[in-house]
């Protein structure tokens, strides 16, 4: 009994200190005309809004949607907040939500025969609600003056890796790099985003969106795009982000470009 109730305050003292840390990030919102979005920003340490600041922007999977504008940070927030990052990538990083009722990228899902999900991505059409909101958001961003145009990035897990690849192609002039975890898009846009350094990653096993995706992707990069790299993870099933936060070259490599 002891050790349980040790074990349930050690859980919740993790929780809080969690919770605690996620403060850092400021609650902000992007609301003009018909759009709105939420979001929730870090600055760096001893901000100083004469100098100006690389752009994180960064999207989260269909688990974390909702209207709390917290849930989003539940992947990769923690990446952003450690000391060492904090210190060397000095950025100003942005964490939008979006609501229960929409998704990132323009897309189609079904299910075949066996009740599997299938997803089928536009080619071209019209961006959904909230991804219009985001670009307002990031066009927003992009006026402030502590913003350095030169390096601003994009990624995103699962949903955020498919609104990843839309972004850069309905935004195209506006990124130094990107990277997209277990997402996936319709081959035919890649001409549009052929010139951004792009870092894809996927897990070998992942069940939820087929690894066949990013692997279509990665391979007509290599024959056109201007730099790509592909890391799949053998063992790794949809979580592959946990692997890609863990990589020591990510956010090098991320802050290595410059428009």
């Amino acid at each position: 009994m002891k050790k349980i109730i040790l074990t349930i305050c050690i859980l919740f003292s993790v929780l809080f200190l969690n919770a605690q840390d996620f403060k850092k990030y400021d609650k902000g919102s992007f609301i003009k005309g018909k759009d709105s979005i939420y979001y929730r920003v870090l600055f760096p340490e001893n901000f100083n809004p004469e100098q100006k600041y690389p752009l994180v922007i960064f999207l989260h999977g269909s688990g974390e949607r909702g209207n709390d504008n917290a849930s989003q940070l539940v992947h990769g927030g923690k990446l952003f907040l450690k000391n060492d990052v904090r210190k060397n990538f000095p950025a100003i990083v942005v964490f939008p939500q979006c609501p229960a009722n929409d998704f990132w990228a323009n897309i189609n899902i079904d299910k075949d025969a066996k009740g599997k999900r299938k997803l089928s991505f536009v080619e071209g059409g019209k961006p959904t609600k909230i991804m219009h909101a985001l670009q307002g958001m990031i066009k927003d961003f992009l006026k402030k003056p502590y913003v350095n145009r030169e390096q601003v990035y994009v990624g995103g897990l699962s949903m955020g890796g498919m609104g990843t690849y839309e972004l850069l192609r309905r935004e195209r002039h506006k990124f130094a790099a990107a990277i997209a975890i277990c997402g996936g898009d319709n081959t035919n846009n890649i001409e549009k985003y052929k010139k951004t350094p792009l870092w894809i990653f996927h897990g070998a096993k992942d069940d939820v969106v087929d690894p066949a995706l990013s692997i279509a992707i990665a391979e007509r990069l290599k024959t056109v795009g201007k730099e790509v790299k592909f890391t799949l993870y053998p063992t790794a099933n949809h979580n592959s982000w946990d692997s890609a936060f863990a990589e020591p070259e990510l956010l090098p490599w991320l802050f290595s470009h410059k428009k």
